[in-house]
């Protein structure tokens, strides 16, 4: 089920009548067959492997609480990880790198047959996996106690607003919630409407809307490079509507149900360079890299050439996560050269604090522009064919007006409320607006969603991963 079809909304109609027509004892079973039914739609088979993710991750968590062995907690924690990686590089990574491996022997002379498994991947296997493996190593780290009720955290993993796109929760965060469940109180109803609405049209309006643009225009070889640039600037602003859209939609969804789910984008493209942009992108997942990957590494403490080491293995797992392709690599790897170019700026004496925050903003964002080059193409060929016709063949044509005036009235009410949410530096800022104003913007936004928004439920981009 999609959150911008009708069906979904059917289906969360009936389960916050329940949620708060039934006795309160019944919140918690009634929220996990909810969330089952909801994953199962897609794949009922899929729900084998949420279980067993779940299964493992209590015991471990268990046991590594109990245990004042440093080798037995040791064991349980990379038992732990080992079964939820392994679960994701099967059914994500295990075509990729055969194919792989086997190209490599053919090229060192060794005839290898081609070996491929067809197998479906589970919808949202990415982050569901690394939101329970994070609550064993939590647990291993002392960070988090374990809970005793298998229902809590069979919820924990399966809660159906952020399971499938995340955002990618902590059990510190989550988990308490999940395990008194109040009602919501009206000041979260009223913000959870409005994430609703804003998320709504962030995907129906704005992303559904651009990926007409950038499907049409990126199917295509040999395209004029203005084409391909502003079809880069659709999609730009389509990834975003459609991650932050779907991210949206879930805080406000939790938010119904009484649960405070962390904000996950915080107007990314105001950024004045990549440390600040990680802060703002997707940050459930860099915040998670950061803490389970960059900083066990080393971090930064450490000798220079080790920590622009850690920037680049964090950075390419990270590209990798977002999909078996070396088109993910090849994003994740720019991105790394950018952490890595401004860690060696900051150890030099240029002051990039006088060329104006604007400018940075400008620069930066065309910077952004050339690594959703790599993230949208088909292959490493086809975004250098992109790079190349935007660079040396750009020509103008009449009908580029056409695209660009598309581009502004999709991208442009996009990047207004990103402008404002900027200002303001509150993601929440639209709810916490008086009421005459926030009334306007509503309607405009319900207005533009009613005439011209795509309402085919097109599936969000980040399903994929």
């Amino acid at each position: 089920m999609l959150f911008n079809t009708l069906t979904f909304w059917a289906f969360f109609a009936i389960v916050l009548v329940l949620f708060y027509a039934a006795p309160r004892s019944w919140r918690k079973p009634l929220l996990l067959v909810a969330s089952y039914t909801f994953y199962g739609m897609w794949d009922w088979r899929f729900l084998s492997l949420i279980a067993l993710s779940t299964a493992v991750d209590f015991i471990c968590a268990k046991q590594i609480a109990v245990s004042d062995k440093q080798a037995r907690r040791r064991r349980l924690v990379v038992l732990s990880i080992s079964v939820n990686l392994g679960i994701l590089g099967f059914f994500k990574y295990f075509n990729f790198f055969a194919e792989n491996t086997i190209a490599l022997l053919n090229i060192v002379g060794i005839s290898a047959n081609p070996f491929v498994i067809d197998v479906v991947l589970p919808v949202g296997i990415s982050f569901y996996t690394f939101q329970t493996m994070s609550y064993t190593i939590d647990v291993y780290r002392r960070i988090s106690q374990p809970t005793n009720s298998i229902l809590d955290f069979a919820n924990f993993v399966a809660f159906f607003p952020q399971l499938v796109a995340g955002p990618i929760e902590r059990a510190h965060h989550l988990l308490p919630q999940l395990t008194v469940l109040k009602n919501a109180t009206p000041h979260q109803a009223l913000e959870g409407v409005t994430l609703i609405v804003v998320g709504l049209f962030y995907k129906v309006y704005v992303a559904d809307n651009l990926a007409v643009t950038v499907d049409a225009i990126y199917g295509k070889q040999g395209l004029p490079g203005s084409y391909y640039l502003v079809a880069t600037y659709a999609f730009a602003f389509q990834i975003l509507g459609d991650f932050a859209g779907y991210s949206s939609i879930a805080r406000g969804l939790a938010k119904c149900m009484g649960v405070d789910l962390m904000v996950n984008f915080h107007a990314p493209y105001f950024s004045t360079g990549p440390r600040e942009f990680w802060r703002r992108w997707h940050i459930s997942l860099s915040s998670w890299l950061r803490d389970y990957l960059y900083i066990p590494l080393g971090g930064s403490h450490i000798k220079r050439i080790l920590t622009l080491r850690n920037l680049m293995i964090t950075m390419l797992l990270g590209g990798l996560w977002h999909g078996a392709s070396w088109t993910f690599v090849a994003w994740g790897f720019i991105h790394a050269l950018l952490l890595i170019g401004e860690h060696g700026l900051s150890k030099t004496r240029f002051d990039a604090s006088r060329i104006p925050a604007v400018i940075k903003m400008v620069i930066f964002f065309h910077l952004v522009c050339v690594t959703w080059v790599f993230f949208r193409a088909q292959s490493i060929d086809g975004a250098f064919h992109i790079l190349h016709r935007i660079v040396w063949k750009f020509d103008f044509s009449p009908t580029l007006w056409i695209l660009l005036i598309d581009l502004v009235r999709f991208a442009g009410p996009l990047l207004l409320l990103q402008y404002l949410e900027y200002r303001r530096k509150n993601p929440d800022w639209l709810s916490q607006t008086h009421w005459v104003p926030q009334g306007l913007i509503y309607a405009a936004l319900i207005l533009l969603m009613i005439a011209f928004g795509v309402t085919g439920g097109n599936e969000f981009i980040y399903f994929q991963f």
